[in-house]
């Protein structure tokens, strides 16, 4: 059984107030933003039996109107990156906005990490959607999208849909920046990841998808079997990991499946995503810097965390040979993701 309950939060001058929604089982303590549909915290236990807070995040309303890093947020319309922000729909260029280098990232200037979102509460959990109007940040159509936080017993499971008046580039996904550890952990170097893909996506010295599909065997990408993120962190070129791993291959079915696992040994936490997505993001936090102060005045620096965005392909609207990433009119956009918490 779970306990679904909100309060207001705080107010954003001009949009209107942000409410936090807590959802609560036996086994975990899960808190809600309307703004940016933010995953706040998920509280699990370790072996010891303890809660700790596994997510990265702010004390107050302020810390996420000021955070450039998406922390906890769905981004969109377009998660990660649109080469050179541009893109060709039906015999038309959209041109986006430059906020990534040359590229554009996570939706634009104003995705919707930062707008407030409707909620209303479903059966163990909340339920919260957004309008994005036909040219909302350079992107085409009017757009209907939800997603729906449930919380049932270990799972946390986000289903995202969405429906356009125009044929337009979609990808949602989540945001979150974990460390099993609890978040405020100096780094995640003791932590065992594993990820059920064949192939990943090599990219680009501005972190654009080259084309190629290249398989892991054999290179650093190889996480098939668990390993140690602090050695396999010194075998990855750049900064850390950053990188799409291929769930699916272009023209599969698109049905849910396992995408990765962590393991923390020292608390016992063990983190398990599930997706239909076709991809997975998997960042170690190369850009935190240790300039933003977090939850309880912790410090958030290089590789303190990681992300898994579940996710279609990046670049996917550039690129005819990766997943469709087209909504078309009279289309329904539908994806789930699951966020199962366990101790080993």
């Amino acid at each position: 059984m779970t306990e679904v309950s909100h309060q207001q939060w705080g107010e954003v001058s001009g949009q209107g107030s942000v409410d936090l929604w807590v959802l609560q089982s036996s086994q975990l303590r899960v808190e809600i933003l309307t703004l940016g549909a933010i995953i706040r915290s998920v509280c699990s236990r370790g072996k010891d039996g303890r809660l700790e807070d596994v997510v990265l995040g702010y004390d107050d309303l302020e810390g996420y109107l000021s955070d450039k890093r998406y922390l906890g947020a769905v981004v969109g319309r377009v998660a990660n990156r649109i080469s050179r922000g541009r893109f060709v729909v039906e015999g038309r260029e959209y041109q986006l906005d430059i906020n990534n280098g040359p590229n554009a990232l996570h939706g634009g200037l104003k995705g919707f990490n930062k707008a407030i979102w409707l909620a209303t509460a479903v059966e163990g959990g909340v339920q919260l959607s957004l309008t994005s109007p036909d040219g909302d940040q350079g992107y085409p159509g009017e757009v209907q999208v939800s997603v729906s936080y449930t919380l049932q017993g270990e799972t946390l499971t986000a289903e995202y849909r969405a429906r356009s008046t125009k044929t337009t580039p979609i990808n949602l996904t989540n945001h979150s920046y974990f460390n099993l550890a609890g978040q405020g952990a100096a780094d995640i170097y003791d932590h065992h990841v594993s990820i059920s893909a064949e192939s990943y996506l090599p990219v680009d010295d501005t972190s654009i998808p080259t084309g190629e599909i290249r398989g892991v065997e054999g290179t650093p990408f190889d996480l098939r079997k668990p390993v140690l993120i602090s050695s396999r962190l010194k075998e990855v070129p750049g900064p850390g990991f950053d990188h799409n791993f291929c769930l699916s291959s272009p023209g599969d079915t698109w049905t849910e499946r396992p995408a990765a696992r962590v393991v923390h040994p020292a608390s016992g936490r063990v983190l398990e995503v599930s997706s239909s997505q076709p991809g997975v993001q998997f960042y170690t936090a190369n850009f935190l810097d240790g300039s933003m102060t977090g939850k309880g005045g912790a410090r958030y620096r290089k590789h303190s965390s990681f992300c898994l965005e579940t996710q279609n392909w990046p670049d996917a609207v550039n690129q005819p040979s990766f997943p469709d990433c087209l909504l078309r009119p009279g289309e329904d956009y539908h994806h789930v993701t699951r966020f199962t918490f366990t101790t080993v």
